[in-house]
Parts: structure tokens; sequence; C-alpha cells
């Protein structure tokens, strides 16, 4: 990440963090971006006394919460939450994203899906004409019979390989693999490709976001942020 980039993604962080009121219980996101928010969050308590309830999309999150002194939450402790907050691997024009660079995708879906505003925060170069073109999509699968799987994926239009780190299946928080697809053509219809994903057979989940996102913070150089409603 260039310094450039990461100033970029800091002001989105910030300005999205700033929307956080007192007594908010709020969807805490995965990513580099969002240890961002975590750092404004926690200097917000440390200054002005802010309360808040965080409810983590993965044990990372978890750990940087807590360690930034900001209380967490299981999400079934709650019955709502006010808003939360996430970083994006591509935004298009219609704010269909990917994500799941992280891996974490699945249970950023379910975070967002219990919030009544998923707020995306994301620099310049996440915003794309069309999804899945230079990022490949992620999508998690059950390990038994994943190369079934991978076949039944790759009738999609997609490209699927199995992420590795050293050799080895990259394993998510919830003990799942995951399949990086890419789709050389691009995704051009977010919303078919994710239904046909999540009726998959061996398909936990994928990292198509149609229909979910509030507005987009999208941090600019100089430190602006500009807003898409």
């Amino acid at each position: 990440m260039t310094d450039a980039v990461a100033s970029q993604k800091r002001a989105a962080a910030f300005a999205a963090a700033d929307l956080v009121e007192s007594g908010m219980r709020l969807g805490l996101g995965t990513g580099s971006t969002f240890a961002f928010v975590i750092e404004r969050l926690a200097e917000r308590v440390r200054t002005e006394g802010l309360q808040l309830l965080g409810v983590p999309t993965s044990i990372a999150t978890a750990r940087l919460a807590e360690a930034a002194g900001i209380p967490i939450v299981e999400l079934d402790a709650v019955d709502r939450l006010d808003l939360a907050i996430d970083g994006a691997d591509e935004v298009d024009p219609a704010k269909s994203l990917i994500k799941g660079g992280g891996g974490a995708h699945l249970r950023e879906r379910i975070v967002a899906a219990a919030a009544r505003e998923l707020v995306v925060i994301v620099d310049e170069g996440k915003l794309v004409d069309v999804l899945g073109r230079g990022f490949r999509l992620p999508v998690e699968v059950v390990p038994l019979g994943w190369t079934h799987t991978a076949r039944r994926v790759g009738k999609t239009g997609g490209e699927p390989a199995r992420r590795e780190r050293d050799g080895e299946p990259v394993v998510t928080d919830n003990g799942n693999w995951l399949l990086d697809c890419h789709y050389p053509s691009g995704i051009a219809d977010p919303a078919a490709l994710a239904r046909e994903l999540d009726s998959t057979v061996g398909v936990v989940d994928h990292g198509l976001f149609v229909g979910m996102t509030g507005r987009i913070l999208v941090g600019q150089p100089g430190g602006a942020v500009r807003t898409i409603a």
C-alpha cells in the first residue's frame, strides 16, 4: 500500500468513524481500511467519552477492538445494529461490491444484514466500471469435495483457484476454504451471479454484495472525502 492510498483509506475511515453516535451498536468490519476506523473510534472513546458496543466480523477485528479499548459483543446479544462500517475490494456504479479479500465476507454479510445501514469505506482505486475484471471474487466452500464444488463454480464463467498460504489452504474463521475466481470479462450481472452461486452445492457464501450498500465514503488525494449516497 502506497502512502497516497493509505492516506485516502484513512480519510474515508475517519469520516465513517465520525458518523458513530454515542450509544450506538456498531458492526465492525475487517481489513486494512477498517483498522483506521478502529484507530479513530479509540481516539473518540478516549477524548470524547464515546460509548458504543461493537460487533466484530472476524477474530482479527475482535482482537484489534479489544486492544483499542472498544467493548465488543456477539451479534446474538443485540436485536439490531444501528450501523455497520466496512471496506470493499471493488465497487461498481450500482453500489454492488466484491468483498472477501480478507476472507471474512460471510460474517461481514451477516453483520451487515443486521444493520440499519452499511457504510462502505474505500479509496478511489476501488471504484470500477465492472466487478470481477480486476479483483478475483472470493467464494467460501466446504472443504469436503471442494474440487467438485470448484468445477460447479467454474460453470458460472469464473476461473476458480484455491486460496493458499505456504502451500496449504487458507482456512476461514468458519473452518471453510476459499476459491478466488477470476472472471476475465467481468461480472455483467452481479445479482444473477449471486443467485447462481447461492444455489451451488458446496458453496457456503461468496463476496458479491448486491443491494446491501448504503452510503459509500470515498477517500481522495489530499484527505478529501466524497459521499456516494
